[in-house]
């Protein structure tokens, strides 16, 4: 417990270089920060150790209020990337709205264009340990993402959304009030 004291320390000295920093938000000890001025973090967020968060060019990342990212969690964008409030990301996790074009041969793929398309992780979704969130992935409301799971698309408000790639394997059905398998 005492170590959330020091990293709600960590937050208060950090605040400043973020382009919001809501309190009472804490931050474990990051591993890599680029362009925070581009990152706006709501209230009550819980940041664990070992965090990557990278802003390219003109991108920014939102970090909606009440949302817990574990440790070891890699976050980069050059667009627009949100987590929506209430939102629970595990451990080893990988985030982003860009990908690499490849179509120059022999040229490094470093040195080619991004592709920006914008990511969304829906308010209260569930990101599993290990999962990647693919540029241009929309997750709705309550949408939960099964572990190591590989994650491109589109994909509704209360569904569960596993496998590599990532398909939608159940919805909630509000008559039955039940979580059923989809067909």
């Amino acid at each position: 417990m005492i170590y959330k004291i020091f990293w709600a320390i960590r937050a208060v000295i950090y605040a400043p270089f973020f382009g919001k920093f809501g309190f009472p938000s804490y931050l474990g000890r990051p591993i890599f920060l680029m362009g925070t001025r581009n990152v706006f973090i709501g209230k009550k967020v819980r940041i664990f150790p070992h965090l990557r968060m990278e802003v390219h060019r003109k991108g920014n990342i939102h970090i909606e209020d009440d949302v817990v990212i574990s440790q070891n969690v890699h976050i980069t964008s050059a667009g627009n990337l949100t987590i929506g409030k209430s939102s629970l990301i595990l451990a080893n996790v990988f985030i982003t709205n860009i990908d690499h074009d490849y179509q120059e041969l022999n040229q490094h793929i470093v040195k080619q264009e991004y592709l920006v398309n914008e990511t969304i992780i829906g308010e209260n979704c569930y990101i599993g340990m290990g999962a990647a969130i693919m540029a241009g992935t929309k997750l709705g409301k309550q949408c939960i993402v099964g572990a190591n799971s590989v994650v491109k698309g589109a994909f509704p408000d209360y569904c569960v959304i596993v496998g590599a790639p990532a398909k939608m394997v159940k919805k909630y059905n509000f008559e039955t009030q039940k979580w059923e398998k989809v067909k």
